[in-house]
């Protein structure tokens, strides 16, 4: 592993091995909150890579970035197609699946005030609603599972000279 603790995605690919083997799996990173951060997507068919996306926005939130990742992991997905998305922002997962709803119905207000990044979290929600067939789960950060880390690598890219 490099000693920064940032692998490549190759170097994911080579060490680890655990976890589901399809679906659309996402992650953001930031280096300082707010600071330089980056966002990646990856969606999976029984163990290949289908699709991959990833950017970096030089200055933005963690929480910013984890919806990028969504964002463009939703994107890889059809209207009429059946796909788990995976993340491992809690964050994200219970704005899609408990909040959101409840947001744009009282015309994107929380009861506590102002949503906040509401630009993504519309853009998002909107491409769940237009996926019906689309779940929305959370998967454990760092804990081996390959997809979620090859995701997390493409996060990272931003601060290394290779994917």
């Amino acid at each position: 592993m490099p000693e920064n603790g940032l692998m490549t995605t190759a170097e994911v690919l080579e060490r680890y091995r655990s976890g589901p083997a399809s679906g659309v799996f996402t992650d953001g990173s930031c280096s300082g909150n707010p600071g330089p951060g980056g966002w990646g997507a990856v969606r999976v068919r029984e163990g290949r890579v289908v699709d991959e996306r990833l950017g970096d926005d030089p200055d933005t939130t963690n929480n910013r970035m984890e919806f990028e990742a969504v964002i463009a992991g939703l994107e890889m997905i059809g209207a009429g197609e059946a796909e788990t998305v995976y993340s491992d922002s809690r964050l994200v997962v219970q704005t899609l699946n408990e909040w959101a709803a409840g947001w744009a119905r009282r015309g994107w207000k929380r009861r506590t005030g102002p949503v906040k990044n509401l630009d993504l979290v519309q853009r998002a929600y909107a491409l769940k609603q237009e996926r019906p067939h689309v779940r929305v789960e959370w998967i454990a950060a760092h804990n081996g599972a390959l997809w979620n880390e090859y995701a997390d690598a493409l996060a990272t890219a931003y601060l290394r000279d290779e994917v």
